[in-house]
């Protein structure tokens, strides 16, 4: 699904709704929600799944193509981790 997949759908469910303002919400939606998980927040929505960040140390590493030893630097990622009612619809 698409970014213009869910405008469409936001239209589609509020009828009067015009395309800029669809925008507008979705854009609101989704910068709460990477506000939220930079400062650090865990990020719950019921019956679809959890989002929070997850930090990942130094660590000595190579490079597969020439075998010299290098060191890979922290950093941090998303974590999302699904609700088991999603799971349980994927898995039929």
């Amino acid at each position: 699904m698409k970014r213009s997949d869910i405008i469409r759908t936001i239209q589609v469910q509020f009828k009067n709704m015009r395309t800029s303002d669809a925008m507008t919400v979705l854009d609101t939606v989704m910068d709460e929600m990477i506000a939220a998980i930079a400062s650090g927040d865990r990020i719950e929505i019921r019956g679809f799944g959890s989002f929070q960040m997850r930090k990942h140390s130094t660590k000595n590493g190579y490079n597969p193509t020439t075998g010299e030893t290098m060191i890979v630097p922290a950093g941090k990622t998303v974590l999302f981790k699904p609700s088991r009612d999603l799971t349980k619809k994927m898995n039929g």
